[in-house]
């Protein structure tokens, strides 16, 4: 008979995809296997004892079938190790039930010549977009750069091998490709390395897609005003449904600290607990959403309170010494399958009294209302009339004036009456019939990351388009840019890729502290204009560039940073600010639509 070691690494061999440190996980696995045996006297670390575990094709049959209750109940008790042969099935049958939000129920019932064949295509789309981002298949031998919703210092990557690390780097920039809706996402780092130790990198991506892409339930918040509303959820339904947890938290660290408490409740979970812990987890909320990591975190703090109310460690102490987070974290470090095993944080999970989906999702809903009525108490105020008749809007394009002024950082520092007054004269810079169309905010640095692949995603297919940029130093300035900034990609008749793209209906402006529109030299007519006066836009992977010819009007990096502004021959301006190099506070693209 093979040792406990030895059982566990040949479990391990067919359980965990290449990506994974067979050696440090084997080691985790067989500890926990040893731990559980003692706990329940030798029998599985199952909580049914006894009663054979479930299969991966029993569970992907009931999903099938729509049994969700089903399935749900057997998530939540059959108590599968770590090194479990079933989630390389399960998982991504689980994760797949949430494509495009379709109901389980309206699954077909695969064969297996139609899953392979919608595994190919799927695998073959996936290879397609890495090859878009990357320029070829093979992982680069650099680092990757993450996506800036990404936290940086939150990527776990558990028992992950380099590789494997890079891997799960290159799927998290892909899916930030692919969904330039993401803003701020700390959890989808360590969920994709989580679901990387069981499958390949192609069920990785498809997987996280799902859940990114899920209308049924929410698994991972992609904004930092979700972010909020979580935490602040979470703090609710604690304070009322486990009070005493609650309160024992409150007791031991300033009112002004409790709150920085809960904002990192997805950490008592995704970071902390032990990995034999994690999946168990993971397998329920890979069905049920992230209300389950709801439900884990309050059972944390029931368990930590109980735990240190009567354990012989005392815990006073080292709260008094070190604070109540790093007592928290070091208390989920330290569960055991032994001690504290998967099956009894899920019991606690589950057993709140009076705690209902339904009334999660009202918290949630209430919690997210108050949040977004900041932005209504901050939100636009009726605009200042202009003193003059002279070129005063109508009053279709004061309404559309009216979509800009949202722009709440770009008038930071700037008087309301000064800021409409801006506003007021762009509009009349711009061609008449723009006028009409209502201003659609297509790209904002705030919400959507500073990163030029995002803005070719939201705007390259919009035309015109108008850039605003405010500079850390407070300046206003930016372009009316005629052409689509999809045309960078366009070839002449010789087959070569053209440099600058556009009309002569495209201008620049500056708005604060000076206001000034500067047109094309040639917009007069003037014929003996040379090559360096109809250099209009340009744009490549690495920057962007609008107005050319002995200088750069607007020039802006790769990260949307940094920029630099010179005299140009196609609009002979000056430098759009005094120093010529900015950093980049903001930067907004409008387009136009004719829907009103």
């Amino acid at each position: 008979m093979p040792s406990v070691l030895g059982s566990a690494a040949l479990s391990t061999s067919s359980a965990f995809s290449v990506h994974v440190d067979q050696a440090a996980i084997a080691r985790i696995c067989a500890t926990g296997t040893t731990a559980a045996a003692a706990a329940v006297g030798g029998g599985a670390c199952s909580p049914t004892h006894n009663k054979p575990l479930k299969t991966a094709q029993e569970v992907t049959g009931l999903l099938q079938a729509g049994r969700r209750q089903d399935v749900k109940n057997i998530l939540r008790t059959n108590g599968w190790a770590c090194d479990s042969p079933v989630r390389p099935e399960l998982w991504p049958a689980l994760c797949e039930q949430h494509s495009n939000g379709k109901k389980v129920d309206a699954v077909a019932p695969a064969t297996p010549s139609t899953t392979a064949a919608a595994s190919e295509t799927m695998d073959g789309f996936y290879w397609d977009m890495v090859s878009q981002v990357f320029g070829c298949t093979d992982l680069p031998d650099r680092s990757i750069s993450l996506p800036p919703f990404v936290e940086p210092g939150h990527c776990q990557s558990y028992f992950l091998t380099n590789r494997g690390r890079a891997v799960a780097d290159r799927v998290v920039s892909v899916l930030g490709y692919a969904c330039p809706d993401i803003v701020y996402s700390p959890g989808i780092y360590p969920i994709c390395a989580i679901l990387l130790h069981y499958m390949t990198e192609e069920q990785c991506y498809h997987c996280m897609s799902n859940l990114v892409s899920s209308k049924e339930k929410m698994f991972i918040t992609q904004t930092k005003q979700l972010y909020e509303v979580t935490w602040k959820t979470v703090m609710q339904i604690c304070k009322k449904h486990v009070k005493a947890a609650a309160v024992h938290l409150q007791r031991h660290c300033p009112s002004s600290r409790v709150e920085r408490i809960y904002m990192d409740w997805i950490w008592w979970v995704l970071q902390e607990l032990p990995f034999t812990h994690l999946v168990r987890v993971m397998d329920c909320f890979f069905h049920e959403g992230i209300k389950v990591l709801y439900r884990v975190a309050m059972a944390i703090l029931v368990l930590f309170h109980k735990h240190t109310s009567t354990n012989g460690f005392d815990w006073t102490s080292y709260i008094q010494k070190n604070g109540i987070d790093d007592a928290l974290n070091k208390f989920c470090r330290e569960m055991t399958l032994a001690t504290i095993p998967p099956s009894k944080i899920l019991k606690v999970a589950f057993g709140i009294r009076g705690l209902s989906s339904a009334y999660i999702s009202r918290v949630f809903i209430r919690t997210e209302m108050v949040v977004k009525s900041k932005s209504v108490i901050n939100g636009p105020r009726q605009l200042v009339k202009s003193r003059s008749t002279e070129n005063l809007p109508n009053s279709q394009s004061q309404n559309n004036i009216q979509m800009v002024s949202h722009t709440l950082t770009i008038r930071e520092r700037i008087s309301e009456e000064t800021y409409n007054e801006m506003l007021l004269t762009l509009w009349s810079w711009l061609p008449v019939r723009i006028t009409m169309y209502q201003p659609i905010l297509l790209y904002t640095t705030e919400e959507h990351g500073c990163s030029l692949t995002t803005f070719y995603v939201r705007v390259e297919q919009h035309e015109p388009t108008l850039l605003m940029i405010k500079t850390c130093n407070n300046e206003v300035f930016g372009a009316y840019c005629s052409s689509k900034w999809g045309e960078r990609n366009m070839k002449d008749d010789r087959g070569n890729r053209q440099a600058y793209f556009g009309t002569g209906e495209t201008f620049l402006f500056s708005l604060y502290p000076d206001r000034a529109k500067y047109p094309w030299v040639g917009i007069e007519g003037d014929k003996n204009l040379g090559h360096g006066s109809e250099l209009f836009m340009a744009a490549d992977s690495r920057m962007i560039t609008i107005g050319g010819g002995e200088g750069q009007a607007i020039w802006m990096d790769e990260n949307i940073r940094y920029g630099k502004t010179d005299h140009c021959q196609t609009f002979n301006n000056p430098p759009l600010c005094p120093s010529g190099d900015f950093e980049i506070r903001v930067l907004e693209v409008y387009g136009f639509s004719t829907e009103h």
